[in-house]
Formats: structure tokens, sequence, C-alpha cells
């Protein structure tokens, strides 16, 4: 049988939701105490008050501006731990501004790690990939150093293997605002990483020496599914 192509069409002038910014990541966990103590210890993040009505085990934490939301599962809930760090598979992501640092302590800490490091155009981004207490995936990275480059949307049909992309339909208004954009995106971010270091939104941060090791210098989220 041939492969059936699925055609999906878009209103000319589609609008998106009238969305801020991420809020939160939930994650379903075995043992909640466990996951609170890495993410607490280990990635810097900060119990947080939940709602008093919840009637079900859990806990929020927050820090870099999103929040981290662990949920106990039920006994008969089947979360199949994965062993293995393939940095292709789910997972969240922190920029960090010191990623050599960073495999200091998980060498030291001796939390298993992969290793990557990703070039484009004489740019380099150096990745971390960690396992937290139940398997889920986290990258620890400088991603900032790739600067955000908007492409134009060309219409697009969804078959079993692939997305077919019209590649000879290009707008040239949206091509040509490109590298002013990249670059106004990589100003914003330094602007903004300076301006949370001068104001001291670093509350949340562990400032004593007992914690020089932990938890990572940690800027942003991004988040990669």
């Amino acid at each position: 049988m041939g492969k059936e192509e699925v055609e999906i069409s878009c209103p000319a002038s589609p609008l998106p939701l009238p969305l801020l910014s991420l809020n939160h990541v939930s994650f379903i966990c075995k043992s909640v105490a466990a996951s609170t103590k890495f993410y607490e210890t280990i990635l810097g993040f900060q119990v947080v008050k939940r709602p008093s009505s919840f009637n079900f085990e859990g806990v929020w934490l927050f820090n870099y501006g999103v929040g981290i939301h662990l949920l106990q599962c039920k006994p008969w809930d089947d979360i199949p731990k994965k062993s293995e760090i393939n940095p292709r598979d789910n997972h969240i992501s922190f920029q960090c501004p010191d990623t050599l640092s960073v495999e200091k302590n998980l060498q030291e800490l001796k939390i298993k790690y992969e290793k990557r490091v990703v070039e484009d155009e004489g740019l380099f981004v150096n990745q971390l990939f960690i396992h937290d207490p139940d398997g889920y995936m986290v990258e620890i990275c400088n991603c900032e150093n790739l600067p955000v480059i908007p492409l134009p949307l060309p219409p697009y049909s969804v078959n079993s293997s692939s997305l077919d992309f019209d590649q000879n339909r290009e707008s040239r208004s949206e091509i040509d605002i490109v590298p002013t954009i990249a670059a106004a995106a990589q100003k914003d971010f330094l602007n903004q990483k300076k301006v949370i270091e001068a104001s001291g939104r670093e509350k949340f941060r562990f400032p004593s020496k007992e914690h020089d090791k932990m938890p990572f210098f940690l800027d942003i989220i991004d988040f990669y599914l």
C-alpha cells in the first residue's frame, strides 16, 4: 500500500494563542522526595507553596523564571526508568555561563552525563545531558552562543515519513529582516543577563560557600520536545 498523505490547511494569517511565557514543567515521580532533593540541591530550585486545595501528593519548585511541578505517581503507575542518556530524547534545557565548571561538578558528584558539541558556522555550543531520579532528561548548555534566527513558514503537507516543505517559496521581506532580529535577540539576552545579575534576582540561589559545588549556575530554561 502507498503512503497516505494528509494535507494540512491553515488560514492565510493564522493568529497564535495569546501566551506570555512558559510557566512550569510537570513530572510524575516515583518518589517526590528524591526528585525534590535533586531539583533543589543539583539544579538550585526552591520549594514554593502549592494550592491547599490539592488532595494529592506533590511539590512545586521555582527558579530561573520557571516552575517545576512534581506529582507522586500511583502505586500501579508504570514509569519506566531510562538508563541510557539519549540527547535526542525529550528533555528540558537550561542555559549556563560556564559548562566546564558544570562538567567538573558533575564529575565530583559522580553524576552520569553525556557530552555533545554542536557547531554552526563557526559558533559552538557545549551540551551536557543528565537524568533526574526518574530518568527525565535535563540538558545544561551555552545555547545562547547561537543567535535565534526566525525563518519564513512555507506551506507544507504531512505524510507518514516526513514533512514536505516547498523550498521554492520564500518571503523576501522576512529573509531581509533576519540579521537585524538575530542581532537584537542576542543583544537583548545579554542585556537581560546583566540586569538580572545586578538586581540581585538570584535570591533563590545558594550564596554560601558550602554550596559552591552545587547548584549549577543556570540562567534560563528552554524546552525541547
